[in-house]
């Protein structure tokens, strides 16, 4: 590692005041509830920000860009159903959630919401859903490893299972030390850097071309002829597979639980404008950058190489060879900001279940909060590790891990999620079949009938949605206490959101 290299410089300077960051958090500091939400103490700005920064990962900068690089427009239907289904997410759930969680006992996670929301004495929603989190989430990190370890080989060109753990490190650091607010706080640093670079890239590459506008229409299509093309001989069931992304969005565990930690549910409009410019201007920018890449790699062709290898990495092709060092050092701080938002709160997540879900509520009841927060601490690390042992594959590609572990949480949590703040009716056997449904669905599907094309989101989604459905209207209807608490929380949050 060069330390004379500007680029390098500025890095270095990045992930250290990230770590300083997670240690300022870490006096901050005082109990579980700190350490898991934060106290819910986040406003409209830092809700808006973190929510759209921990979505965002490493596909952002990585995975589209590169597939709109390999194919062209068609590929932004992914974005089209990501922008739908998150504005619906800030919409529909938000308000809801943020309320429902603070009724059901101050729930400080998804499966203590599910456990209070439906009574469940026998604490089986809790084991299911924090198993279903670890699952999935194991994947989800792995993705985010992979990612930030490309970006450390690409930038220091070390070997890629160095850059695997050294890429790691830099987020487990911050996570392990200062927990929600750590991750808040980065978050909304981050998003800025993000969008920055996202608007700078293409409208530098684009100018860097020296053309105008036929031109560049000819370069594009000379190396993509149906790159314009938002269909380009694409099924209808491929569109609606892209678009139905969008869905993932209900049942996201490390975007939920934004919205779990807003100071108040009057917070909620605001951060869903906030919000929802940040992440359209930032898919336009990903989305771009891509386009733009095939111009200017057209244009190239003898700059082409490592793109041609991994197409993925034609974001951060671009940065090194346009801007100087100090600039480069700047905008790959931006996807490694990417990367670390969201992996970091997805370790977070992963450690609220096994310290809050499982060690809390079978281990040691009566744990002081000290020992929570260390043993917290402890379960970073341990899914941190499990993380690295899936990321070992130095061909995984990121947007593939995305994608399975996306569908996975959007139909084991989504329907239940909506279900669960709308229908007083949902029963604890509905919650239950419905999780396990839908997850199970994901898994067969992507491993059995993946050559239909079809996401396996789509099917989950539904058939989940439906077993909740039958399963709840066939049971006995819910306690006159689950009743009254759901019509408690729904008079607090008319009441707030007038």
């Amino acid at each position: 590692m060069n330390f004379s290299n500007p680029t390098v410089v500025v890095f270095v300077v990045y992930i250290l005041a990230m770590l300083g960051i997670g240690l300022y958090a870490y006096f901050s500091t005082k109990n579980l509830d700190d350490y898991i939400l934060g106290g819910r103490s986040l406003g409209s700005f830092v809700t808006a920000l973190s929510a759209g920064a921990s979505d965002m990962s490493g596909w952002l900068l990585m995975g589209l860009p590169g597939a709109i690089y390999l194919t062209g427009l068609s590929e932004s239907w992914i974005a089209i159903g990501l922008i739908i289904g998150a504005w619906l997410n800030w919409y529909l759930v938000a308000g809801r959630l943020r309320v429902h969680t603070e009724v059901q006992n101050n729930a400080l996670t998804l499966p203590d919401y599910f456990t209070g929301r439906f009574d469940d004495q026998k604490k089986i929603l809790r084991v299911t859903s924090a198993l279903i989190i670890l699952v999935f989430f194991a994947i989800y990190c792995a993705s985010g490893m992979v990612a930030g370890a490309r970006l450390f080989e690409t930038l220091f060109h070390m070997p890629y299972e160095t850059a695997l753990w050294l890429g790691a490190f830099a987020t487990i650091g911050y996570v392990c030390v200062g927990g929600f607010l750590a991750i808040s706080w980065t978050d909304t640093f981050q998003a800025g850097l993000m969008i920055f670079a996202l608007l700078l890239l293409p409208i530098v590459t684009y100018m860097s071309l020296g053309i105008g506008a036929e031109e560049f229409t000819a370069l594009v299509e000379t190396a993509r002829p149906h790159a314009y093309d938002f269909v380009s001989n694409l099924s209808f069931v491929a569109i609606l597979s892209a678009a139905a992304w969008g869905l993932g969005y209900f049942g996201q565990p490390h975007i939920l639980v934004r919205f779990m930690a807003a100071d108040s549910v009057k917070s909620i409009p605001a951060a869903r404008r906030i919000g929802m410019t940040w992440m359209i201007l930032c898919l336009a920018g990903a989305v771009g950058s891509g386009f733009v890449g095939i111009a200017y790699f057209q244009q190239h062709p003898e700059l082409a190489a490592a793109v041609a290898g991994n197409h993925e990495t034609v974001f951060m092709e671009l940065t090194k060879i346009l801007f100087n060092p100090w600039v480069v050092g700047v905008i790959l701080a931006a996807i490694l900001s990417a990367i670390m938002s969201t992996l970091s709160c997805q370790l977070l997540v992963c450690s609220s279940a096994l310290t809050e879900d499982l060690y809390k509520g079978f281990i040691r009841k009566n744990a002081s909060q000290k020992e929570l927060v260390w043993i917290g601490r402890a379960m970073v690390l341990a899914v941190a590790l499990l993380a690295l042992v899936l990321a070992q594959n130095p061909d995984s590609k990121v947007l593939g891990l995305v994608a399975y572990a996306w569908a996975g949480f959007g139909a084991a949590f989504g329907p239940l999620i909506i279900l669960s703040l709308f229908w007083k009716r949902m029963t604890l056997n509905g919650a239950l079949v419905g999780m396990v449904v839908g997850a199970v669905t994901v898994i067969v599907w992507k491993n059995f009938f993946g050559e239909t094309g079809i996401y396996e989101i789509i099917p989950g989604f539904a058939f989940a949605f439906v077993s909740i459905v039958v399963v709840s209207l066939l049971g006995k209807a819910p306690n006159a206490n689950v009743t009254s608490r759901f019509e408690q929380a729904e008079e607090i949050y008319a009441r707030d959101m007038k």
